[in-house]
């Protein structure tokens, strides 16, 4: 059994704790956002939210979260789907297969979350996700899109 926080809900879960956190979110709980890429933690498209930093969750056993740790999918980013970060991405047509694209943007809202206003060289060492069809710069231009977004909706009084 294993008690998890998955975007805002307590799920108790009957679960090996050997199991990584990707298969969880996936079969158990029915989100499949988080996407499967290598299995070793180094594409980044299983990228979610743990207590706001952004995870590879492949490597993370269920045995190592703890029921009070915060865990957030793309589905939980924005419900409504209109998180900065998502915004930019549909704005700017930042995916071309897709398939990274759910990593990419947990990977942009955590650094833009740490860094409001990230420089080149910040999105850079931020984003070390892998995106097959090279979608790079349109990712870097889009990051910088929803820096300028959140910090004109905080500006405004609105929450980003």
């Amino acid at each position: 059994m294993a008690k998890l926080n998955i975007n805002g809900k307590s799920l108790t879960l009957t679960v090996d704790g050997d199991t990584p956190l990707l298969w969880v979110l996936r079969e158990q709980a029915g989100l499949t956002g988080t996407k499967y890429g290598c299995g070793i933690g180094l594409c980044g498209a299983c990228s979610v939210h743990i207590n706001g930093d952004v995870q590879r969750s492949c490597t993370i056993l269920v045995k190592d979260v703890k029921p009070a740790d915060k865990i957030v999918t793309i589905e939980g980013l924005s419900p409504r789907g209109d998180h900065p970060v998502q915004k930019a991405w549909l704005a700017l047509d930042v995916p071309q297969c897709g398939y990274c694209q759910s990593g990419q943007i947990m990977a942009a809202a955590a650094l833009l979350k740490r860094k409001p206003k990230p420089t080149d060289t910040d999105i850079d060492e931020a984003m070390t996700n892998v995106c097959r069809c090279g979608t790079y710069q349109r990712i870097r231009a889009a990051v910088h899109q929803a820096a300028t977004n959140t910090n004109a909706a905080i500006g405004n009084g609105n929450k980003a």
